[in-house]
């Protein structure tokens, strides 16, 4: 294959690339018709953080097959229209895990000591030992926005320095924060309003961007902020406002909303406020890691095996496929009803399958399950790393077979749980294309999985269906299908209702306070 690198990444991945017959061409620092050009008969692509993989550059690339990010971030590759043209995206999440925790427990002593500043000064010819001092972090509490890979590893540095860590990240077992002696929160007001230093080590999503601003920075007055995962996510000139205040004693950036950092941003204007030029992952270790590893999943590509830190596709024989195929969308989807039916921090994760389904290969089904699980979070997630994300996060994965499966042909049952509470929602195909949800617990229903759909749990009585119908219709929400179920007469009932748009937030509150409403989620699926 001939595989293009447009920004630059350690020697050790090209060599193993050119060792594996490749013809490897660098063309560094392209850009626009340039960047076109170059792509246009390569057949894998390899990048960092400064090329811009657009749907613009798919186009140009027909024989294109695989783009490797050097690096875990892939803000700057558009993952649908690869998905869309058929090329895979793989990024190497493992290889710069040590580094960038250690460049963030470097930068929380810095900002805690203010070590550049007073190397600053002293370099300018001033002692000024009685102006600088410093916080200890010893019997300090660390707060952890994001607990994978790396937020664990800074926790367990920290951790054994005397600090108290404190994590908020919904997609963590109560089991795994145990494990690093972690007490997990539910929001992130709460994580902030405990911590005296909190670290940063989420992806950059919708959800996430300005995730923490005045009033966040509010709760954690008196402390210090580090972030060496992702800009964007903290409101920067809310920051620099907040410790120019004195409201924080201080920060540590390594990473920026806009890279590199303007010359008129408002953090290089005090003095509390430490940066470094995204370093996180700059050790020579770090470097020959993230290579290496990019470059194996390239010769995977190009040798047709799986791809393990694919981002987008799964990798499945044709045979496995033919058989499978028809479930992997339909455990997704039960995987996404299950979780957000759910109300808890999850441990456990059952995948069971009923009839003939039972008798296949469904490593890749239970995956796809996972896929589907974890697809409401800020991960990146797909069929391919969703196990490995499960493993991270201290998520049971269980997986069970049962030849009999009640009237269906083949069932698939998703169970979420956090070891005491759970959710279960199964499903199957009607003629091997038609997926239907068939039991949400104990409830049978034959409810459509699409798009926008309202699950409601009420009692049993006369007029509750009429209630919610008519509640929909003054909110001028169309119901485009209907299915309902019931344990006993009398007793609980489960409905659901597919909807022609999102149910606003006042009129869930609206139903809920009916008593006879015990509890309605709204669920989004998609057009998927």
């Amino acid at each position: 294959m001939k595989v293009l690198v447009t920004d630059p990444i350690a020697d050790a991945g090209l060599t193993r690339l050119r060792e594996a017959g490749h013809d490897v061409e660098t063309a560094y620092e392209v850009e626009g018709d340039a960047l076109l050009d170059a792509v246009a008969d390569a057949n894998a692509l390899i990048v960092r953080s400064g090329t811009e993989v657009t749907e613009e550059v798919f186009e140009a690339a027909p024989d294109l097959i695989i783009v490797g990010r050097a690096g875990i971030g892939v803000d700057n590759i558009d993952i649908d229209a690869a998905t869309d043209h058929g090329v895979i995206v793989a990024n190497a999440p493992e290889g710069n895990v040590r580094a960038a925790a250690e460049h963030s427990v470097a930068m929380a002593f810095a900002t805690a000591r203010s070590i550049p500043q007073a190397h600053d000064r002293l370099k300018a010819g001033e002692w000024a030992k009685g102006e600088f001092l410093g916080t200890e972090v010893n019997n300090k509490t660390l707060g952890v926005v994001g607990f994978g890979r790396v937020g664990q590893q800074v926790a367990k540095r920290l951790g054994s320095l005397g600090m108290d860590i404190v994590t908020f990240d919904p997609y963590i077992s109560q089991e795994r924060a145990d494990q690093f002696g972690a007490e997990l929160v539910d929001d992130l007001d709460d994580c902030l309003a405990k911590s005296d230093f909190i670290t940063i080590h989420t992806p950059l999503t919708p959800e996430t961007e300005n995730m923490i601003g005045e009033e966040e920075l509010a709760e954690l007055e008196g402390g210090y902020v580090v972030n060496c995962a992702r800009g964007g996510i903290i409101d920067e000139p809310a920051l620099a406002e907040a410790v120019e205040d004195g409201v924080l004693k201080g920060a540590a950036l390594d990473v920026f909303g806009e890279e590199p950092l303007p010359e008129d941003s408002p953090l290089l204007d005090v003095e509390d406020i430490i940066l470094t030029p995204h370093l996180g992952a700059s050790t020579e270790a770090a470097q020959e890691n993230v290579a290496t590893s990019t470059a194996d999943q390239i010769i995977a590509a190009a040798n047709g095996q799986p791809v393990a830190n694919a981002l987008n596709a799964p990798s499945l024989d044709e045979a496995t496929f033919k058989q499978v195929g028809p479930y992997l969308d339909l455990a997704d989807t039960a995987g996404r009803i299950a979780v957000q039916l759910f109300d808890g921090h999850m441990s456990e994760v059952e995948v069971s399958y009923a009839g003939d389904i039972a008798e296949q290969d469904v490593e890749y089904v239970t995956a796809s399950a996972l896929k589907g699980v974890f697809a409401p979070s800020d991960l990146q997630v797909n069929a391919v790393n969703a196990p490995q994300i499960a493993e991270d996060r201290g998520i049971d994965v269980t997986e069970s077979k049962t030849r009999s499966s009640e009237d269906y042909q083949s069932l698939i049952t998703v169970t979420v749980s956090d070891g005491e509470k759970s959710v279960s929602v199964c499903g199957t195909q009607f003629g091997g294309e038609e997926p239907r949800i068939v039991r949400i617990d104990d409830h049978r229903i034959e409810a459509v999985p699409h798009g926008h759909m309202l699950v409601v749990r009420n009692k049993d009585e006369p007029g509750t269906i009429g209630f919610i119908g008519s509640e929909l219709g003054k909110a001028d929400i169309n119901i485009a299908g209907m299915f309902n179920g019931r344990e006993t007469i009398g007793g609980e009932a489960l409905s659901v209702y597919n909807l022609d748009e999102q149910p606003p937030n006042d009129l869930i509150e609206r139903l809920n306070a009916d008593d006879r409403i015990i509890e309605t989620t709204y669920v989004e699926l998609g057009d998927e």
